[in-house]
């Protein structure tokens, strides 16, 4: 009968079913190195040897998940080595092994659960030391001893521990000012923007106005100017304004430029400044192009101005590919390079706050982005934009 083939299981299951073999395997490192010690008069085994060590790392693994239990079963199992057979080196040997746990527990974990877990190694290796071969009357100073290298441990484990906490909270308070100042930014270009509108709105009206006795085409004409800037200005307030929240009126106030906003048409210009700063940068146009709302064609410049900034800061190439694709819905804008990947988010460099600023104005606009080194090397920034109904291609 031909074989059926089971379906593999899924790798939720095969997760659980490795993580319970480790607990077991943890359960029973007190009694293998009880064993292990007990037999050591003789001498010991290579293959014990081996066992004990791989049940004492899949132990100490098993602390990344489970501190405390992980820890209580490091300490039971040097507990019954060092009562089997009360040799110093075991002795020592569990004081620096239950340490560096404690440290990593101090590392990892808030300070509640280190202090826990710094209090059951003291119980640990306070009970160890009665077994260890230096006599009654030195018990005091082993205890001693004991103390302190396990304070050090956990002192050095809870330093890390704040100093990582530390640079969290510098890290989130760069951000949130990177993205308040990227917001400001758009804000500052959308005023200009709408300013510009209701000139044009003013301006048509007043024509209308005069006419609408003599020319009543001219009148009308100059209605249907006011029409369609109006739209177009309203278009681009809900796509953006409502999406911009309170920002610190003192972050990034001088960043935004005074000029008039610039558009796609200006790639070109923007490839050519790039190249005088020594990038090559070829620009590539997909799809048919066709006038887009201002606020849209603004973001999607702002992306490949800021990732030609960050090529020529952080990228060591002096090739770039600017791809500009015009879809049916959505426009597509890619900048590729050859060369580093440069600071990612998250490590606090330029391009780092350059990529969130990215992020942020793509998200206002409610498209996708996605920036990251590329699987054959180098870097690559993408965002698509969707396009409202009305330049939307038949």
């Amino acid at each position: 009968m031909p074989t059926i083939p089971h379906p593999p299981l899924p790798r939720g299951a095969l997760s659980i079913a490795g993580e319970a073999l480790a607990w077991c395997g943890a359960i029973a490192y007190p009694v293998v190195l009880h064993v292990t010690m007990r037999g050591s008069w003789q001498g010991f085994s290579a293959p014990m040897l081996l066992l004990v060590a791989f049940l004492t790392v899949l132990t100490a693994g098993l602390l990344r998940r489970r501190p405390l239990p992980a820890l209580a079963l490091l300490l039971a199992g040097w507990f019954a080595a060092v009562s089997a057979r009360g040799m110093l080196e075991a002795g020592l040997l569990q004081v620096l092994i239950s340490d560096l746990a404690v440290g990593y527990i101090a590392a990892t974990r808030p300070r509640r659960t280190s202090l826990t877990a710094a209090g059951m190694a003291l119980g640990g290796q306070a009970a160890s030391a009665f077994y260890f071969p230096s006599g009654q009357g030195a018990y005091v100073q082993t205890l001693a001893f004991i103390a302190v290298a396990l304070a050090a441990a956990w002192t050095a484990g809870d330093s890390v521990r704040e100093r990582r906490e530390h640079a969290e909270a510098l890290y989130a308070q760069a951000t949130a000012q990177a993205v308040t100042a990227e917001r400001l930014r758009i804000a500052r270009e959308l005023h200009d923007m709408i300013a510009h509108s209701v000139g044009v709105i003013a301006i048509q009206a007043g024509v209308g106005r005069r006419v609408i006795d003599t020319r009543p085409d001219d009148a009308r004409n100059a209605l249907a100017a006011i029409e369609t800037t109006s739209k177009e200005t309203l278009a681009g307030l809900g796509r953006t304004l409502g999406a911009l929240r309170r920002a610190d009126a003192g972050a990034g106030a001088g960043s935004a430029p005074r000029g008039p906003a610039p558009v796609l048409d200006d790639l070109d210009r923007l490839a050519a400044s790039a190249e005088d700063a020594g990038i090559r940068v070829d620009v590539r146009w997909l799809g048919e192009r066709r006038p887009l709302p201002a606020d849209i064609e603004l973001a999607a410049y702002r992306i490949v101005q800021e990732s030609l900034t960050n090529v020529a800061r952080h990228a060591g190439t002096r090739d770039c590919l600017v791809t500009v694709d015009y879809r049916a819905d959505e426009l597509s804008v890619e900048v590729e390079n050859d060369g580093r990947t440069g600071p990612a988010p998250g490590t606090g460099g330029a391009a780092g706050w350059g990529i969130v600023g990215m992020r942020e104005r793509i998200a206002l606009l409610h498209g996708q982005f996605t920036a990251g080194p590329r699987p054959e090397g180098g870097f690559r920034v993408a965002a698509r934009l969707p396009l409202p109904e009305g330049v939307h291609l038949p």
